[in-house]
C-alpha cells in the first residue's frame, strides 16, 4: 500500500509557481490575489490566513479584506467590482460560507471569470465541460487529479467512482476524470447520498474519490482490493485525548480501508495541502493570461 503525500506533491506545484513568478516579475508583472472574508467564522479565518501566508511566501501581491459579519450584499458587490477593475489583482476569492444575508451565487457571478481562481463562475464551469484550457478548475478536484498524476496512477480506461455531487468537488472532479488527456480518459460514475446499494457501486471503482462530507463514511465494504482511494473529506470529530478537544478525520475510515488499497491519501496530509497549492497555481495562470505571457 502506497501513501500518497499531499505536502510532497504540493511542494512540487509551489516550486513550479515560484519559477513562473520569477519569470513574470522579470517582465514587470507580479501575480496578485485578493481574498475576501465576511464575518468571523474561525475555520474560514484560518483558511484565509493560510492563503495569505502562502501568497507572501511565494512573493505574490496579496490583499486580505476582512469585512464585518453585518456587511450587506450591495457592499460586497461593490468590493468585488473594485477588485475586478484593479489591474494589480489577477485572482479574486470570496471565502465560503458567507453570512446568511449574502447571496453567494450572485457574488460568484459578479466576479470577473478571468479572475475567478476558485473556478465557480458559470463561464469557468462551462469551460471545464468544454475542455477549454483557458478556464479555471476548482482547486480541490484539480489537486486530486494532480495527486493521481504524480503518484503514477493510470486514469486512462480506469473506472473512477466519485462519491459526492457538489459543485465544489464532485461534479468538477467527474468532468476532470472524463476529460481527454493526462489524468483523464476514465469511465466515471458519480454516486451520492441517495445512491441505492452504494457499496456495490463503489466496489467497482479502480479509483474511488470520497467527497461526501461525512466522517468515516467509506468503510472496508465499500472498497475492492487494489483500489486507489482519494479522501477529500476534512471533518472535525470530538477527541477528548487531543489538546484541542477534536481531531481531523476524512470521509474514509482509514485504518480499515488502507490495508485493502493499492494507494490512499491520509487525512490530514493528503488533499488538504493541494487545495492551497492549486489556488496559487490558478492565480499565476490568471496573471499569465491577463498579460499574455
Amino acid at each position: 500500500m502506497t501513501l500518497i503525500s499531499g505536502p510532497q506533491v504540493a511542494e512540487k506545484v509551489l516550486s513550479e509557481c515560484r519559477r513562473d513568478i520569477t519569470q513574470l516579475k522579470a517582465d514587470g508583472h507580479t501575480p496578485g490575489l485578493a481574498v475576501v472574508l465576511v464575518g468571523d467564522d474561525p475555520a474560514s479565518r484560518a483558511y484565509v490566513r493560510s492563503k495569505d501566508k502562502k501568497c507572501r511566501e511565494l512573493g505574490l501581491h496579496s490583499v486580505k479584506l476582512e469585512l464585518p459579519a453585518t456587511t450587506t450584499q450591495p457592499e460586497l458587490l461593490d468590493i468585488v467590482a473594485r477588485l475586478n477593475a484593479d489591474p494589480a489583482i489577477h485572482g479574486i476569492l470570496v471565502q465560503s460560507p458567507p453570512p446568511p444575508q449574502i447571496d453567494e451565487a450572485a457574488i460568484v457571478r459578479a466576479i470577473d471569470p478571468a479572475k475567478d481562481v476558485d473556478g465557480f463562475h458559470p463561464v469557468n464551469v462551462a469551460k471545464l465541460a468544454l475542455e477549454d484550457p483557458s478556464g479555471f478548475v476548482p482547486c480541490t478536484p484539480l489537486g486530486c487529479q494532480r495527486l493521481l498524476i504524480e503518484a503514477g496512477i493510470e486514469t486512462k480506461g480506469a473506472h473512477a467512482v466519485v462519491v459526492g455531487r457538489s459543485m465544489i468537488v464532485g461534479k468538477p472532479m467527474a468532468m476532470l476524470l472524463m476529460a481527454k488527456g493526462t489524468g483523464g480518459d476514465a469511465t466515471v460514475t458519480v454516486a451520492h447520498s441517495r445512491t441505492r446499494d452504494l457499496p456495490s457501486i463503489t466496489r467497482q471503482a479502480d479509483i474511488l474519490i470520497a467527497a461526501i462530507g461525512r466522517p468515516h463514511f467509506i468503510r472496508a465494504e465499500h472498497v475492492k482490493a487494489g483500489a486507489v482511494v482519494i479522501d477529500v473529506g476534512i471533518n472535525r470529530v470530538e477527541d477528548p485525548s487531543s489538546e484541542k478537544g477534536y481531531k481531523l478525520v476524512g470521509d474514509v475510515a482509514f485504518e480499515e480501508v488502507a490495508p485493502k488499497c493499492r494507494a490512499i491519501t491520509p487525512v490530514p496530509g493528503g488533499v488538504g495541502p493541494m487545495t492551497i497549492a492549486m489556488l496559487m497555481a490558478n492565480t499565476v495562470k490568471a496573471c499569465r493570461q491577463a498579460v499574455g505571457h
